[in-house]
């Protein structure tokens, strides 16, 4: 057991590197910002779409036998997590306009940011607390299938870090604060093993699990496309914000490959 729970809290804390590649520069330039807001977006649009909400589905289809049943309760899922998250976004006003030039810097930019990191580091969180609870299980079970997983999932982790330091760092002004956040959120993985192990084995179904990810994989995708590619755009810097979206979006790839 303490093997298993070793295993999975070295994988969270993954997010530590990635929050480290995101406070390491000292002063960034609105490239450095442009490149990582988009990789950030690139992080979490495709593991939305590629892991998350296919997971979802699989899991509704398997609880309902159904697939008819089981994707359109998916993919109604996923609708439901952006209405959650574009309603949060109307109760919570900005006095700001993401079309309009400025810089990066004021104050409503600092809030908006600071929502985006938070919402990151929320979403981010509940995805990482069920493979927290998986990688506990492959270390209860067999040491051979356990580290290759471990291994994988503290791969995906290094963006996951990246996509939620990167905006709480501009939002606060301390990279202090923004490691500490992404490496909180890394923290749900060995949260989950002993959650998951003490009380939610029995009851944790099919059903529970694959509408939460639906709705997740919405959150995500809204976040992605409302805040973090807007921001990397203020920047003037388009060309590094869709360099870093598909850097994102490659190195998500590659981690995810690393199951196979």
């Amino acid at each position: 057991m303490l093997f298993a729970l070793a295993l999975t809290l070295l994988a969270g804390l993954s997010t530590s590197i990635g929050a480290a590649i995101a406070v390491g520069h000292r002063n960034p330039g609105p490239k450095f910002m442009a490149g990582a807001l988009g990789l950030s977006a690139g992080v979490m649009l495709y593991v939305s779409f590629v892991e998350i909400l296919p997971q979802g589905v699989d899991k509704l289809i398997t609880a309902f036998d159904s697939e008819r049943t089981g994707t359109w309760l998916g993919v109604g899922a996923f609708f439901l997590g952006i209405a959650i998250i574009a309603v949060i976004d109307r109760l919570v006003p900005e006095e700001i306009n993401p079309h309009e030039p400025g810089t990066m810097l004021d104050d409503a930019r600092r809030a908006r940011l600071m929502k985006t990191g938070v919402f990151a580091a929320a979403a981010l969180a509940f995805h990482n607390f069920p493979e927290g609870f998986a990688a506990f299980l492959a270390g209860l079970e067999d040491a051979s299938i356990a580290l290759p997983v471990a291994f994988a999932i503290a791969i995906h982790n290094i963006p996951e870090g990246i996509a939620v330091a990167v905006p709480l760092r501009q939002a606060m002004g301390s990279r202090r604060k923004a490691f500490a956040w992404a490496t909180l959120s890394g923290l749900a993985e060995p949260v989950g093993a002993v959650v998951g192990y003490v009380l939610l084995l029995p009851v944790l179904g099919d059903t529970t699990m694959g509408v939460a990810f639906g709705v997740i994989a919405g959150i995500m995708v809204f976040i992605s496309l409302d805040e973090l590619l807007p921001t990397a755009e203020e920047t003037g810097e388009h060309h590094y914000a869709i360099y870093g979206l598909i850097a994102g979006m490659a190195v998500m790839a590659f981690s995810l490959l690393m199951f196979l």
